[in-house]
C-alpha cells in the first residue's frame, strides 16, 4: 500500500468494517452541523450508508455526485462538489459496476485545498492496479482480503498517523487497553487500539500469504492483460444487437451489462448453465442502478487467471442467451 510505517495498518472485517471504523471513529471528529459530506453516486453502499447516517447523526450535508450515463463517475461534478464546508469526501478508487478508475490525487489535493480529508475504499482496485497510498495523497484506504486472492473475514484500513491519533476506539475490550481503573480507562498505542478482542489470526497469517504470493507473481503485465480482458469484451457485448454496456474504455477489470427484456439473474443463470460465473443483481449500489434507471446488471470480472478464451466463450454465451430469449434464430 505504501504506507509510511506498519503503525497506519489496522487488520479489520473487511472494506465494510473499516470504513464503518472511519465514519464512526473519526468522523465525529471533523463532522458537525452545517459542514459537507461528498460522495459519489456510484459508490458500493459499504463507502455510501456510514457517510450518509454519519450526516444525519451530525447535521451534516450529505451530497451525492452525478453519474454518466454509462455509469461512470463524471469527475467535474465530483470536483465542483468539493466546498470549504467539505470536511470528507469519501470515494471508491475503482467503482464496483462500471469499473472506472477515478483520479484519487486530484481528488485528494481538490480535498485537502479545502481542509477536508479522503477516504477511499479501494476493494476493486487492491488486485488490479498498483496502489500507493502517500502517492495518491489517501487519508484513509479500506480493502478487503478476498478481492486480492486471499480469505474472506480479513481485510485492512490504512489511516495517516497523524489521523489516528486523534481517533478514538469505537470497540473496547482485551488488548487495545492501557490500563484501566474503576472510574477511567486508557488506550493503548498504534493500531492495537481498533483491534479489541481476539483477532482472525488465521486471516491474518491468510492474508499474509496472499500479499505475499500476489507481490511476487503478479505485476504491471498481468494488470495490461486484464484489462486487455475487459476491452474486448466490452467491444464483443457493444457489437451484439439489445445488450447494453455500462463503463468504457478506462475501466479496468469489471464489466456490467444487461441484455433488453432480460432480468440479469436470467441471463446470469443461463451463463451458469454455460460453466461461466458471472454475479447478477444491484451489486450492493441501488443509487447507481436508480440512476441507470435498471433493477440490476450483469457483471463480470477478471482475474490474474482469465485469458481471451474465456472473453470469447461468455460471448458467445450471451449471443446465445439472445437467441434463446428472444427466440431468435
Amino acid at each position: 500500500l505504501g504506507a509510511a510505517s506498519a503503525d497506519e495498518i489496522i487488520f479489520t472485517r473487511g472494506t465494510t468494517d473499516s470504513l464503518n471504523l472511519v465514519a464512526s471513529a473519526y468522523g465525529p471528529q471533523v463532522v458537525a452541523a452545517g459542514s459537507q459530506i461528498v460522495v459519489t453516486g456510484a459508490e458500493h453502499h459499504s463507502n455510501f450508508i456510514p457517510w450518509q447516517q454519519l450526516a444525519k447523526r451530525q447535521q451534516a450535508t450529505f451530497t451525492v455526485t452525478p453519474v454518466k450515463p454509462d455509469g461512470t463517475v463524471d469527475i467535474a461534478a465530483l470536483l465542483a462538489a468539493i466546498t470549504p464546508q467539505t470536511k470528507v469526501v469519501a470515494v471508491a478508487q475503482v467503482t464496483n459496476v462500471a469499473g472506472d478508475t477515478l483520479p484519487i490525487a486530484k481528488i485528494a489535493a481538490k480535498a485537502h485545498a479545502v481542509g477536508a480529508v479522503v477516504v477511499v475504499d479501494g476493494a476493486q482496485a487492491v488486485a488490479h492496479l498498483a496502489v500507493d497510498v502517500q502517492a495518491m495523497g489517501a487519508d484513509f484506504y479500506a480493502f478487503s482480503g478476498h478481492k486480492i486472492y486471499g480469505p474472506t473475514g480479513i481485510g485492512a484500513l490504512y489511516g495517516r498517523a497523524d489521523l489516528l491519533q486523534h481517533m478514538p476506539p469505537i470497540q473496547f475490550g482485551g488488548e487495545m487497553i492501557s490500563e484501566v481503573r474503576d472510574d477511567v480507562s486508557t488506550w493503548a498505542d498504534g493500531p492495537i487500539k481498533y483491534e479489541a478482542g481476539t483477532p482472525h489470526i488465521a486471516g491474518v497469517i491468510g492474508l499474509g500469504a496472499a500479499l505475499t504470493w500476489f507481490n511476487q507473481s503478479v505485476n504491471a503485465a498481468a494488470f495490461d492483460n486484464e484489462h486487455q480482458l475487459a476491452d474486448q469484451l466490452r467491444a464483443g457485448l457493444a457489437a451484439i444487437p439489445d445488450v447494453t454496456v455500462y463503463g468504457n474504455q478506462a475501466s479496468l477489470a469489471t464489466v456490467s451489462f444487461n441484455l433488453t427484456g432480460i432480468h440479469p439473474h436470467d441471463l446470469a443463470t443461463f451463463l451458469d448453465e454455460q460453466q461461466i460465473a458471472v454475479r447478477a443483481g444491484h451489486h450492493c449500489a441501488q443509487p447507481l442502478m436508480a440512476r441507470l434507471g435498471v433493477p440490476a446488471t450483469v457483471r463480470a470480472s477478471f482475474g490474474v487467471y482469465n485469458n481471451a478464451d474465456d472473453v470469447e466463450r461468455l460471448i458467445q454465451a450471451v449471443q446465445a442467451a439472445r437467441r434463446y430469449f428472444h427466440g431468435i434464430d
